[in-house]
């Protein structure tokens, strides 16, 4: 029965009733309505209403669910559907709903996945192209100042020294800029040896104090998801140096239950809210695109804690 015919008979029972009543109960009316009369027909009134009104609520509840769901659903949080229960229309419409989020999720996954994927090929040029060419000419002058330095007189002996560690920290930072942009040693030595440099250079360049657990017989990852893995931990502990006025942070990294758990704790200022901003809404992208499930938890009083949980799947043989 469609959900017309439904609505339809629910107000036809109910009024019927109310109908029967008048047409066989030993009830009058009077002119002017007596006091008891108009109770009882207020009464009966406000019964009908309150039936009626128990008899649609418990058959659009499958709409109301539906509707709150829509206003509330998110893309970058997979699998939030509906069990399609109810009248026939009503779990017609729901199906329809979850399949929707099936496509735009899958769409919202691949769109996601060739945004990151040449946001990373931009990241390797800019860092090829600072490394090859930034840090090869301040090698130079840093040369070169060493070299006029070395058969200079005093006092200008003096301030071409100070021009040389002037330009040896700007080299310095150049460096630092392109691991940051392109982290050679996750390539290289793979990403143990890539987070253990991470948090290091937190340690000295930002003051954190990091506390690394990283498991023994970690399983063979393909290079994405190991990618996927260091940004997380990278903007994690980005974060907990910037935002979250964090002074010790623990960085986790284990092999459990068939999936890779890594996990940022700090002791900060944890933000207690449910915004989001760019920089963990770019961790939620970096999740999907391997289809491993982020989880933050953010309490005042406790700091942060962000889990990337990958699963057993994403792992090379």
């Amino acid at each position: 029965m469609s959900l017309f015919w439904r609505i339809f008979g629910l107000n036809a029972v109910v009024l019927g009733t109310a109908t029967a009543l008048l047409l066989w109960a030993p009830v009058t009316v009077s002119v002017p309505v007596l006091l008891t009369e108009a109770v009882i027909l207020v009464g009966g009134l406000l019964v009908m209403l309150v039936a009626n009104a128990a008899l649609l609520r418990l058959g659009l509840a499958p709409i109301d669910r539906l509707t709150r769901l829509m206003t509330t659903v998110d893309l970058l949080r997979p699998g939030q559907r509906l069990p399609a229960h109810g009248l026939r229309e009503v779990a017609d419409l729901i199906r329809t709903f979850n399949a929707m989020l099936d496509r735009l999720e899958s769409e919202r996954a691949a769109s996601s996945g060739r945004v990151l994927l040449a946001q990373e090929a931009e990241r390797r040029r800019i860092a090829q192209e600072l490394h090859d060419e930034v840090g090869q000419t301040m090698t130079a002058i840093l040369l070169s100042l060493k070299r006029a330095a070395d058969e200079a007189d005093e006092p200008l002996r003096g301030e071409l020294q100070q021009a040389q560690e002037i330009t040896r920290g700007s080299l310095d930072e150049v460096r630092r800029l392109v691991r940051r942009l392109r982290p050679g040693v996750l390539d290289d030595l793979g990403l143990v040896s890539a987070l253990t440099s991470l948090t290091t250079e937190f340690t000295t360049h930002a003051g954190l104090r990091v506390l690394r657990r990283f498991d023994a017989d970690l399983p063979v990852l393909d290079p994405q998801t190991e990618l996927v893995l260091y940004r997380v931990a990278q903007e994690s502990l980005t974060n907990a140096a910037r935002h979250a006025g964090a002074g010790r942070v623990e960085v986790s990294l284990r092999h459990t239950d068939g999936a890779l758990l890594l996990a940022v704790s700090d002791d900060g200022n944890g933000t207690g809210i449910g915004h989001e901003g760019a920089g963990i809404r770019g961790m939620r992208e970096r999740a999907l695109l391997v289809g491993a499930t982020l989880d933050i938890v953010s309490e005042p009083l406790t700091g942060t804690q962000v889990r990337l949980t990958v699963p057993a799947q994403k792992k090379v043989p």
